[in-house]
């Protein structure tokens, strides 16, 4: 026989007899473990509350006592006793208005799991002359209730805990097998998969939210975007949190925004109590783009405020070519000094040297940036070969068309689903259900979201016009890449920095090396191979294999012209100047 069927045992055998005294007035407190045991019948308190109170009551009618109230507790663990707001407020009024005799309880464990809270409840009770009673057990104040009490107490504690470590176990199989634990991340949904006769909770990927969550982690890496501004494109994009039974859906916010874009989950892969395991689920992104995403949130993060007070257009481009060689990468940052007489001097030094690891010396700003431009020369590309990739970039116009389409797509979407809010509020309005200040206010909301809305689709309409124009623009201008830098500004700088190289590499006041971004690097490779003697000089020499240059290629060759106006006339496109592309590209 089991702790649990002797202790039942003896409760059965140890059943007071008789009634209380006349007039005595009791409580009834009633309690289920998670919100999701009420929902489980037609009536709103579930199944297993209303139970409880026909055993408490016919308990009550036994010892004939008159029940003056009950307190509910829907959806509540045990454990902590101090969130439990109904059996605070019945506590507080047992202090106050002593007008309570008796306390019923389903079973002991509806009111707690541990001896220790037992125990301080018990002491509070009998102070101030209150019985405890079980519907289900005898626990009164007699010896043997007394004795069957504390073993109750010892065994649901002991039950709880090993529920607990049972359940820690299971989850942390699960998560080992791959499985996502708890609510899918947003870009994903929780579903039921039917497979061999079993239902299993599995996740697949939100067709709705999926291809948004591609395009934050995308239009992130390109650095042209801080959080705020991020988040309020995906949200006219229409990205929209999941509702629940609470909330409706609504703005991603920036925090959420964060912690999303370091979720390793993308990428596929479970995290659980601090170990990491493969996931069973699909991911949404590459494992390529998510590090180049936590490398400009590491940038940003490492420079903090300081990175407005001391912005430089090289910061986050330049790594310590001696640390290279000893297999080590590592940024080079930006130091201010101020001598004597009040004279500023800014230099770049290897973080490596705080630790005594590198002794690369401090190189001043003025040496790095004569020798990046100078660098740029090595990145040349023939018009020649210029002419090669302008018949490959043409083939993925159709797709930068493509992408402008489902822009519209999603716009005009966004203002059927607000075409459809208003309807519905003006159908409140006329039944006189909502007050009609608020649904002013809502359609004003509405108009507003309209009007932004409109506005993105006319710029999205000018944007797929002149899409095939502003790339001829950017490869005529990749045909010189110093001049172009030269031309540039400060912000242009950085931004052209960032499309080209993934990361220059210096030793004392020279570029000794770099890294290429894709495509720069293929294509790069491409050109050096073609100048080899015997190489095939015609277009077939370009590289196909793979999936070749996508909407993601075209995004880096416009990328350094984005943004910062070169022109005060961007409509006038000639050899002495060129027309910069607007982030909406």
């Amino acid at each position: 026989m089991s702790l649990n069927e002797a202790a039942r045992a003896a409760a059965l055998t140890a059943q007071p007899q008789g009634t209380s005294p006349a007039g005595a007035r009791a409580v009834i407190y009633l309690r289920v473990s998670s919100a999701g045991q009420v929902k489980t019948d037609y009536d709103p308190e579930g199944i297993s509350i209303p139970a409880q109170r026909v055993a408490c009551q016919r308990k009550a009618e036994q010892l004939g006592l008159t029940v003056i109230d009950e307190y509910i507790e829907p959806g509540k663990s045990a454990t902590e006793m101090t969130k439990r707001v109904a059996f605070q407020q019945m506590l507080t009024r047992v202090r106050t208005l002593r007008d309570v005799d008796y306390v019923i309880v389903y079973k002991l464990s509806r009111m707690a799991r541990n001896r220790l809270d037992d125990a301080i409840v018990m002491a509070d009770l009998r102070k101030r002359g209150v019985t405890l009673i079980s519907a289900t057990e005898s626990i009164d104040d007699s010896p043997v209730g007394q004795l069957m009490h504390g073993i109750l107490a010892t065994f649901n504690e002991y039950q709880s805990r090993e529920s607990g470590a049972d359940i820690a176990y299971k989850m942390s199989q699960k998560a080992k097998n791959g499985g996502t634990l708890g609510r899918a991340p947003l870009g994903y949904i929780n579903v039921f998969d039917r497979f061999e006769g079993r239902e299993i909770r599995t996740v697949v990927i939100d067709p709705e939210r999926a291809p948004l969550i591609k395009v934050a982690f995308e239009l992130y890496a390109a650095g042209q975007y801080t959080l705020a501004d991020l988040a309020d494109e995906l949200f006219d994009r229409g990205l929209r949190t999941r509702p629940t039974a609470r909330y409706p859906a609504k703005q991603v916010s920036v925090s959420k925004l964060s912690d999303m874009l370091r979720d390793r989950y993308y990428i596929g892969y479970i995290t659980y109590k601090g170990d990491e395991f493969k996931g069973r689920h699909e991911p949404l992104i590459s494992e390529d783009l998510f590090e180049r995403v936590q490398e400009i949130i590491e940038a940003r993060a490492i420079a903090g405020e300081r990175r407005r007070v001391h912005h430089h257009y090289l910061k986050g481009s330049l790594f310590c070519e001696r640390c290279r060689q000893a297999g080590i990468t590592q940024r080079l940052i930006l130091q201010r000094t101020v001598n004597a007489r009040g004279t500023e001097y800014l230099y770049f030094f290897c973080r490596n040297r705080q630790n005594g690891s590198c002794r690369a010396p401090h190189v001043n700003i003025i040496h790095i940036e004569d020798a990046v431009e100078r660098h740029y020369a090595r990145v040349r590309f023939s018009p020649t070969f210029i002419a090669d990739i302008r018949t490959h970039i043409a083939e993925t116009i159709g797709k930068e068309e493509a992408a402008a389409r489902l822009l519209h797509q999603q716009l005009t979407t966004q203002l059927r689903a607000l075409d459809t809010g208003e309807e519905n509020l003006l159908e409140l309005a006329a039944d006189g259900t909502l007050p009609q200040a608020k649904i002013k206010a809502k359609l004003r909301d509405i108009e507003r979201q309209r009007q932004h809305l409109k506005e993105r689709l006319t710029e999205a309409g000018q944007d797929l016009s002149e899409g095939a124009r502003l790339i001829d623009v950017c490869l005529r201008l990749l045909e010189n890449p110093q001049e172009l830098y030269r031309r540039c500004d400060d912000d242009q700088r950085r931004l052209l920095n960032q499309a080209i190289f993934h990361g220059l590499y210096v030793d004392e006041d020279q570029v000794a090396d770099h890294d290429l971004q894709e495509p720069f690097a293929r294509l790069h490779a491409v050109q050096v191979a073609r100048q080899q003697p015997g190489a095939q000089n015609n277009s077939r020499s370009l590289p196909h294999k793979g999936k070749g240059p996508t909407l993601d290629t075209i995004e880096v060759l416009l990328g350094g012209v984005d943004s910062a106006p070169c022109s005060s006339k961007p409509s006038m496109v000639g050899d002495t100047g060129f027309e910069p592309v607007t982030s909406s590209v």
